[in-house]
């Protein structure tokens, strides 16, 4: 015992110790998480962590993948890759859930253990799952042509400060009592879908898509008599006539369609199509199934639905004002209807709109 003793007072303090790590790697680390904790734009927040990653990793490649809510599909997809010269390109890619290359993704999200995998072609790729309260939001892939065992705390760190940050995010752009996307949403995602026709544009630039193509349009519906609901029936069932609206909301549009709840009684849904008959058979088939629900208090909804051509070369004030515009002709042509600002200015029944020139700021 006093020979142990005499040997751990023998030996130097430092070399019981884990060797110190750089503090300039600290600083690297630390300027990393701060600069992608920094974006408040979800697409911004994923570019950055694939980036800080393939720099501090080292990795030639960083792959985000996210899963949608229903588990059942990849809802987006950011790649990092450096090129010829080492510099590094980021950007989202289409996620194709047959692409046999993403199985080990799947396999590591529904495993929710991180591993490493020696390929056959001298790549060695480590799988790390993004995990939030038991279930996996996404996965990381980092490939590279040396060993990942080191990377492997680094990423899952990462995993875990993404995973909590995200989370927040999500939280603060869903309206409480729906879950939909909040107004706050729908004003930065206007101002991202028009920002590549905001600067020097002409009035006259405005322009539907060409033949085949899918356009955006924008629709908004409003509950009918909804103050009559709340007075007479009180501010619990008019929450449930709220529920209902956004619950077939999500039965009626498609995955890529984007739903929020601007506010009170009021709700927008960006969709595309590729003519207004297509979008009109959408909005009529929505409109028609809310008519049909029949609540045990309040008995029989209605909504009424204005919607607009998101054209290019547009400013986004001006699609909600002309979508508005046919939305108050509804409500006041006997209300439970939907109408389009291009049918009824081709029709005669409302005049069409002088384009502003004015400053694009969305509110």
């Amino acid at each position: 015992m006093q020979e142990a003793s005499g040997l751990a007072r023998a030996l130097p303090v430092a070399s019981l110790l884990p060797r110190p790590v750089p503090l300039q790697a600290h600083a690297r680390l630390l300027d990393s998480v701060a600069s992608f904790t920094h974006h408040r734009d979800i697409d911004a927040l994923d570019h950055s962590l694939a980036l800080s990653l393939a720099e501090l990793a080292p990795a030639r490649e960083v792959l985000l993948c996210k899963r949608a809510a229903d588990g059942r599909r990849l809802e987006s997809l950011v790649r990092c890759v450096a090129d010829a010269t080492g510099e590094f390109a980021v950007g989202a890619c289409d996620p194709d859930e047959r692409d046999p290359s993403l199985q080990p993704v799947w396999h590591c999200m529904d495993s929710q253990r991180s591993h490493v995998v020696a390929g056959e072609d001298s790549c060695h790729r480590l799988y790390v799952p993004i995990l939030h309260e038991g279930r996996a939001l996404g996965a990381l892939q980092l490939e590279s042509h040396s060993t990942l065992d080191g990377a492997r705390a680094l990423a899952e760190g990462f995993a875990r400060i993404y995973a909590n940050y995200i989370t927040l995010l999500n939280e603060s752009e869903r309206d409480k009592l729906t879950g939909l996307y909040n107004r706050r949403t729908f004003e930065r995602h206007l101002q991202r879908m028009f920002r590549p026709v905001a600067v020097a544009r002409r009035p006259q630039e405005r322009r539907a898509p060409g033949p085949g193509t899918p356009a955006v349009w924008l629709a908004i519906f409003d509950i009918d008599h909804f103050k009559r609901i709340n007075d007479t029936y009180g501010h619990i069932y008019g929450d449930e006539v709220i529920l209902l609206l956004a619950q077939q909301m999500r039965t009626c549009f498609r995955q890529d369609d984007v739903l929020f709840r601007f506010g009170g009684e009021e709700f927008v849904v960006l969709l595309s199509g590729h003519d207004e008959a297509e979008v009109r058979g959408a909005l009529e088939r929505f409109r028609e199934r809310v008519a049909n629900c029949v609540l045990p208090q309040v008995g029989r909804v209605t909504v009424s639905v204005g919607y607009a051509l998101a054209a290019a070369g547009d400013y986004p004030e001006s699609v909600i004002d002309r979508a508005d515009k046919a939305l108050y002709y509804a409500k006041e042509h006997g209300r439970n209807r939907t109408y389009g600002y291009e049918q009824l200015v081709a029709r005669g029944d409302l005049a069409a709109e002088a384009v502003s020139t004015g400053s694009v700021d969305l509110f």
